[in-house]
Order: structure tokens, then C-alpha cells, then sequence
């Protein structure tokens, strides 16, 4: 299974996202993340720094999101409604597996909290809030194996 994560700039929460996922190291699932609207640079630092407080580990470099990433992808989650619409539109062939993270795991119409710009305690609430839906995600897969 290929999942690929999406956020607006790919510094924060789907970098976040990718690095836990990685982290599981579940057997026959690769990961991937990018961003709408990325610019090549590092994951912010308050991101890192909560993921070393993890025991986790990134070098991530932001980048933008490609049709050769949406091919790739088994299942594309986003962390907003807004960005699911906005790749609906950009790739509507692929509109069949393209969900909001929340939306994929729980059916819950809600967004992930965007940390961007926030305070290190920001980025910590969000990091337990994907750590919680990347659990379930990982229950998920394993019923369906």
C-alpha cells in the first residue's frame, strides 16, 4: 500500500504524518508527503524538534505535489477538506482515492489543527492528534491485510 500524504506548504503536518508512519515500519506500506504549495525547504523546526522528542527521525525537505505521486499512491490523505477539493480538481481521475486523513480513518468531516506559525505547544497537539489517526490508520490496514 502507497500512502501519500498533503498538506498546504509539506513543512508541518504531513511531513509530521510521514515521519510517523515511517516510523511503524509496517511491512509492505511505503509513505510519501507534499505539499500544495512547497518550496523546497526544510521541516519547520518546531516540527522537528517535537519529532526528536519522539525518538523520530527527518531530514525532510518539502516539496510539491506531482501526478507521478498521485499514480503512485494507493490512497492519497489530505489534512484539509480544502486541499481534497483542490486535488479533486487538479487530478480528477484519481478523485476515487483521494480522502481528508480524519475523513478515511473515522468518517469525520473535521480538519487537522495547522500548527504553522504557532507556538512549540502547538505542534505537539498536533503531533498527538496524527499520532492518534495514524494509529487507527495503521489498525485499518492490518484488518484489511
Amino acid at each position: 500500500m502507497n500512502i501519500f500524504f498533503v498538506c498546504t506548504g509539506n513543512t508541518c503536518r504531513s511531513p509530521m504524518a510521514e515521519a510517523i508512519m515511517k516510523a511503524k515500519e509496517m511491512e509492505g506500506v511505503d509513505v510519501r508527503s507534499a505539499g500544495l504549495f512547497a518550496g523546497g525547504g526544510p521541516i519547520s523546526a518546531h516540527a522537528r524538534t517535537v519529532l526528536t522528542e519522539e525518538g523520530i527521525d527527518s531530514d525532510h525537505r518539502s516539496r510539491s505535489v506531482s501526478s507521478e505521486d498521485i499514480e503512485w499512491a494507493t490512497v492519497v490523505l489530505t489534512m484539509t477538506k480544502t486541499h481534497k477539493e483542490s486535488l479533486i480538481r487538479s487530478y480528477p481521475g484519481a478523485g476515487h482515492k483521494i480522502y481528508t486523513l480524519k475523513e478515511y480513518v473515522s468518517g469525520s468531516p473535521e480538519d487537522v489543527s495547522d500548527p504553522y506559525g504557532g507556538p512549540e505547544s502547538e505542534y505537539r497537539t498536533t503531533f498527538r492528534e496524527l499520532q492518534k489517526l495514524l494509529g487507527e490508520l495503521e489498525r485499518k490496514i492490518r484488518q484489511e491485510q
